[in-house]
């Protein structure tokens, strides 16, 4: 929660504190260096701490596996995996493909469910933290920028949306050949006449760029709105003064804040899943023929 002491203490306006929560921790190249050279530290430092998360709990549920009751633990992840072999088999029909596709899949559930999930934390916990080591460090603490959830920074969710698109130009090209792919490319949706490849070609690149983009922009937009709640939210919490309006605010805080995590729970499942199935879909699309 944010707290009126502590905006107050970093003179920052309402909109000053929520532009400092937005703010990425990034390397600062100079002014003519183009924006690819831009990182943003936080976003890849809680991407890569999560997914080796994620995958040292699927590794320590398969390794306390046993074949006899299984525990609270091993059921639920048996329930995730059947629930992500299911839809793998509904969609990608090639069972040889499906030993890659279908742990794909699965990592990429809980992965972006992990990175969702950060948005349940106090907004200001991890910030303040992070705050007081970069002061410690010698630097200036109202530098100290730290987003805690990546999958509301663009350039993370479009890098996921990327791979699956490089993973579905890939399977294109195993399952139909080189050449079956290029005559699928210049004859589909339209037809076979020579006059119509050009219009062809051009549709199935748009195909492939609204598809990857679709695919970021809505887990990015999705979240990106849910953590702009979230801080307006604990902006109600920082206005509590000793009256009636700040008690009716302070109590709302709570109220709105608790029922926004609630419902934001199921947010962050349906995102994951989204996320899941279309990854599914467009590498099952690359099985398919025209």
């Amino acid at each position: 929660m944010a707290t009126e002491e502590h905006v107050a203490e970093q003179g920052k306006t309402a909109g000053e504190y929520i532009v400092h929560h937005l703010t990425h921790f990034q390397n600062h190249p100079p002014a003519n260096v183009v924006d690819f050279t831009v990182f943003n530290y936080d976003s890849m430092f809680w991407s890569i701490a999560l997914g080796v998360l994620g995958c040292w709990v699927l590794w320590l549920a398969a390794r306390k596996a046993t074949s006899g009751v299984p525990g609270r633990f091993q059921a639920a992840v048996e329930i995730l995996v059947e629930m992500v072999d299911t839809q793998a088999k509904d969609i990608v029909h090639s069972a040889e493909s499906r030993k890659f596709v279908a742990p794909l899949a699965l990592t990429v559930f809980v992965w972006i469910l992990l990175l969702n999930a950060m948005d349940l934390l106090p907004v200001d916990l991890l910030p303040l933290i992070w705050e007081w080591i970069y002061g410690a460090a010698g630097h200036d603490p109202e530098h100290a920028y730290m987003r805690v959830v990546p999958t509301a920074d663009l350039s993370i969710t479009m890098g996921l949306s990327l791979a699956v698109l490089l993973i579905s130009l890939y399977y294109n090209v195993k399952i139909k050949g080189f050449g079956g792919w290029m005559h699928e490319m210049f004859t589909a949706p339209f037809g076979a006449h020579p006059l119509l490849w050009p219009f062809n070609f051009m549709m199935q690149l748009i195909e492939f760029v609204a598809k990857t983009v679709s695919h970021g922009m809505r887990l990015f937009g999705n979240m990106y709105a849910g953590e702009l709640i979230f801080l307006l939210i604990a902006m109600m919490g920082g206005a509590f003064t000793l009256s009636v309006t700040g008690f009716a605010l302070a109590a709302g805080h709570i109220v709105a804040g608790l029922v926004w995590a609630i419902f934001h729970i199921l947010i962050i499942v349906l995102q994951a899943f989204v996320f899941m199935m279309l990854t599914l879909v467009y590498i099952g699309q690359a099985h398919d023929s025209h």
